[in-house]
């Protein structure tokens, strides 16, 4: 085995131009860089690390065997950049799905996919499981013909009684509030999180509940020749009437118009996750977080 000093010379000369792609890596090369990747200065991994990922999709490749390496140290770096790679492939296919959708796209998928872009091993179809279930056990439940209030109350006492789900008001900024996968994980998420967790359940139950996204709040509402409901999903399915939206749009210094109580589509949902995990990104200084989502929001603005 040669020196560190020169198996990390050799690394960094491993340079693609930029009028040329990388060559492929020989055998020698791959077991330097494994070497130096469990060097334990923090430097010399960054490094490391960045002639990896110069090498493109193919280092993905060789180095996902080492996920499951014995060394903790090369199991854990390996595992990192290979989740650096699936995430840059996820977020080609959310921004893909964004460019190539309207306004009624699939909410669940878009979502689904947005999630992908950070945490990229997710299973989804588990997920989109769980709704299934949620909605069965409520489906034996609920009596459709009862009044409105009565089934939603089903639905709520199910959502926040018995499966604990909460909206987060002690880490109201917490990016994982707008991770499907988190909210489910966690029982908790913000506003538009919860109702999307609601708007799931209620397609599956086909109820005619839609999203509505006030400014500064996000609700759901139940619409049907027998009159309306608001829900405050965020806070536990408190039930809410069309005065009641009025009054906290006047109290939170907004005036009033009806296009505030409008349904929202899912491009617009979608929208208003991806915008406020940019503002969380933003607040948090994380600028290649920051610059990701700004791209998804201009994707979603065309």
């Amino acid at each position: 085995m040669a020196p560190p000093a020169t198996l990390f010379k050799s690394a960094v000369n491993l340079s693609a131009t930029s009028a040329n792609p990388p060559a492929a890596l020989t055998e020698g090369q791959r077991s330097a860089l494994l070497t130096l990747l469990t060097d334990e200065d923090p430097a010399i991994y960054q490094v490391i690390r960045a002639k990896i990922i110069e090498q493109g999709q193919p280092a993905r490749e060789w180095l996902r065997a080492h996920t499951l390496s014995s060394d903790p140290v090369l199991r854990r770096r390996a595992q990192e950049i290979v989740d650096y790679f699936e995430r840059g492939a996820a977020d080609n296919r959310f921004l893909a799905f964004c460019l190539s959708r309207g306004e009624d796209l699939d909410l669940e998928q878009a979502i689904w996919l947005l999630c992908q872009t950070q945490y990229p091993n997710i299973n989804a179809l588990a997920y989109s499981a769980l709704f299934d279930s949620y909605a069965a056990d409520l489906r034996a439940r609920i009596d459709f013909g009862a009044p409105l209030d009565r089934i939603i109350g089903t639905i709520n006492f199910y959502l926040f009684n018995e499966l604990g789900f909460a909206g987060n008001e002690q880490d109201y900024s917490d990016p994982d509030n707008s991770y499907l996968n988190r909210v489910i994980d966690r029982r908790t998420g913000n506003p538009v999180s919860m109702c999307v967790v609601y708007l799931a359940v209620a397609r599956r139950l086909r109820l005619p509940i839609t999203g509505i996204g006030m400014p500064g709040h996000f609700v759901c509402r139940l619409q049907t020749s027998r009159g309306e409901i608001y829900i405050d999903a965020f806070r536990k399915g408190k039930l809410m009437t069309k005065g009641d939206c009025i009054k906290f749009l006047i109290n939170s210094g907004n005036d009033f118009h009806d296009g505030f109580l409008s349904s929202v589509t899912p491009r617009r949902i979608l929208m208003r996750i991806c915008s406020n995990l940019h503002h969380i990104y933003s607040d948090l200084s994380l600028a290649e977080e920051t610059t990701r989502f700004q791209r998804y929001i201009v994707a979603l603005s065309k």
